[in-house]
């Protein structure tokens, strides 16, 4: 058991890791939302440039995507190098999963434009189209990861694991003789 959580443990870690990657890859593939600032009496306000627009929704559906992608690849990691399985090799791959779609929005949104969306108007000018801070609607995303991992493993266990020896009870004996009462 020691032995199954260290591996597990391990297992967290490494594709937790893996999130700055998928972070990065968000980051640099996500469709930016423009924004416009204008000056109305003393105070700027910001408005969306396109408003019908759907770069907001593509940025979520991007992330999604990816981590779908990383769910697929570790899962399949996961398998070729610990065929056997185990349920705490499989909750730290999920831990894990969980945890670097974590690491990985903070990332992507640390990577971003400035979360003050004023201060990008007023840097930028008026009337001056800039980017919007890399956001992410649809928090469900978080588990995709997660989810296409342990869907991916399942099926790899199921259909290419080791299998449990089959545990048969013994046929009745077959004599050769019969015997008959009265």
């Amino acid at each position: 058991m020691k032995t199954e959580m260290r591996e597990a443990v391990v297992t967290a870690v490494a594709v937790a890791l893996s999130g700055v990657l998928l972070g990065l890859l968000w980051w640099w593939l996500a469709p930016r939302v423009a924004y416009v600032g204008d000056v109305t009496g003393d105070s700027w306000v910001v408005y969306v440039k396109d408003t019908e627009g759907e770069q907001a929704v593509g940025a979520d559906g991007t992330f999604t995507l990816l981590a779908l992608g990383f769910g697929v690849v570790s899962g399949l990691v996961v398998f070729l190098l610990r065929r056997r399985g185990g349920v705490p090799l499989v909750a730290g791959m999920a831990l894990g999963g969980l945890l670097g779609s974590l690491l990985a929005w903070r990332v992507g949104v640390w990577l971003g434009p400035d979360q003050d969306l004023i201060a990008q108007a007023r840097e930028a000018g008026r009337g001056v189209a800039f980017d919007a801070p890399l956001e992410l609607g649809a928090k469900g995303a978080l588990l995709a990861w997660s989810m296409a991992a342990l869907v991916l493993h399942l099926g790899l266990t199921a259909l290419f694991g080791p299998r449990d020896p089959e545990h048969f009870p013994p046929p009745p004996e077959q004599n050769s003789t019969v015997r008959l009462e009265k």
